[in-house]
């Protein structure tokens, strides 16, 4: 009995150390392809935009092949866990909350949240001040547990599977803001054709408690060895100048940050 057991654990070992030492040869990157710039699914349907450009340097600079994978945002956690893909790189903020799941590389982006309007419209961001008031979020992010927390019942919450929904009820009148980091609100509204009758409105929102410490790469718990290379890889091409090359495509201003 006793070898029976002793031989189980060396198999176990044996197992846990193979885990540790695989070795990556490809890379598949679930990408959403809805939330410019990160990320747009082309006519054609092809990803692109700066997740797209990261990911294929990342793979670049590990030295393996890449494999990006198109995937709605509802599902982007559920499908890493399932294996559909061995990381996420969408614009997703590093939280507490989502550590309980996956694991993230350190921050690759670090960007403000904000609300946006048609020009002239007036909001006090009180609970009495959007009493009734309905506010566009993406479902499921960081954005709506903000406004689930800060306005409860209060404000009237509208979701949306991605932005481009939620972009065309504004412009029917049919919400009357909508919450999401600046630059995607930026890429996706106003620096489109009428993006003009809209501005941003109200305060930047940064706190960490809900909106993390900056975007990250997401990875199963159990390939940590994957994470740290990744980690390793975003050091090394912003120590080489490769990352700020790539984010010079897409934004006027340092998205990293601090």
């Amino acid at each position: 009995m006793k070898k029976w057991i002793f031989a189980a654990a060396v198999v176990s070992t044996l197992a846990a150390t193979s885990v540790q030492a695989k070795e990556w040869k490809v890379v598949r990157f679930g990408i959403e392809g809805a939330y410019p710039p990160f990320s747009w699914t082309e006519p054609s349907g092809e990803l692109k935009g700066f997740d797209v450009d990261m990911a294929n340097a990342l793979c670049k600079e590990l030295q393996v092949k890449c494999k990006i994978v198109a995937q709605d945002w509802d599902g982007i956690i559920p499908s890493l866990l399932a294996r559909k893909y061995d990381a996420i790189i969408a614009a997703m903020s590093i939280t507490d909350e989502r550590k309980k799941k996956i694991d993230f590389t350190g921050k690759y982006a670090l960007i403000p949240n904000k609300f946006v309007a048609k020009k002239g419209t007036q909001l006090e961001f009180t609970k009495a001040g959007l009493k009734g008031v309905k506010v566009g979020v993406q479902r499921a992010t960081t954005h709506d547990k903000y406004l689930t927390d800060n306005y409860g019942d209060s404000v009237s919450i509208v979701r949306y599977g991605s932005f481009d929904d939620a972009y065309l009820d504004l412009k029917a009148g049919r919400i009357v803001t909508i919450l999401g980091d600046a630059s995607a609100l930026e890429e996706g509204l106003l620096n489109k054709k009428g993006g003009d009758g809209y501005e941003f409105i109200g305060p930047s929102l940064t706190d960490p408690q809900w909106f993390g410490d900056g975007f990250g790469i997401a990875v199963r718990k159990q390939d940590k060895d994957l994470t740290k290379k990744l980690d390793a890889a975003i050091k090394s091409l912003r120590e080489k100048g490769i990352y700020q090359e790539i984010a010079a495509r897409y934004f006027a201003y340092d998205v990293y940050g601090e």
